[in-house]
């Protein structure tokens, strides 16, 4: 046995019955400042947003959604809210989907110093190809829902669910750095926050 198999050996015996301590994820606040950071952040990606009150978020939402027809993710509730173009998403393949409008969602968190929002496909939210399908993305945060930094955003999320980080509507380049907006998502995004 080489002496580098030697303390090998030794280290795996040592660490055989170790037991990892629970690992203490820090609880991230909003702060002061974080929302009107974030609104800036995510106009800076092109995105239309908007800051509403809770009582004028059913108004805000019926009058940027209009005619369309829009997804509305299982578990998505405002009350008051009247979408006269709302379709529930009843496992809409993909060719559905691309034949709709938009999709409504909440978030799970919002990054004040990216302009990034996360979603984690829970209530409200829809599976994924709803979010990157239709053409136009409505989302609702919340100003509680603000944080920091992505350190922040990370000790808020569940790291056993499915994430989509979005920062602003799709858009690539191609070689000759020409803007093309829609090819992984959708062209528009249009954010509310609430608070």
């Amino acid at each position: 046995m080489s002496a580098r198999d030697e303390v090998l050996a030794r280290v795996r015996a040592a660490t055989a019955t170790a037991v990892a301590p629970p690992l203490e994820r820090p609880t991230a606040e909003s702060r002061p400042g974080d929302v009107a950071l974030f609104v800036e952040r995510v106009a800076d990606y092109r995105a239309v947003v908007e800051r509403c009150t809770t009582d004028e978020l059913a108004a805000r939402l019926a009058e940027v959604v209009g005619e369309r027809r829009v997804v509305v993710p299982e578990g998505f509730a405002v009350p008051g809210l009247a979408l006269p173009g709302a379709v529930a998403d009843d496992h809409l393949s993909a060719t559905d989907l691309d034949d709709l409008d938009g999709v409504v969602t909440t978030a799970t968190v919002g990054i004040a110093e990216t302009g990034t929002i996360v979603l984690d496909h829970g209530p409200g939210q829809g599976r994924r190809a709803v979010t990157l399908v239709p053409d136009l993305h409505v989302c609702v945060v919340r100003a509680e829902q603000v944080v920091a930094d992505v350190q922040d955003a990370v000790s808020r999320l569940d790291p056993t669910r499915p994430h989509t980080w979005i920062s602003g509507p799709s858009a690539t380049s191609d070689i000759e750095l020409d803007r093309v907006e829609g090819v992984h998502g959708p062209r528009q995004l249009h954010v509310l926050v609430v608070g």
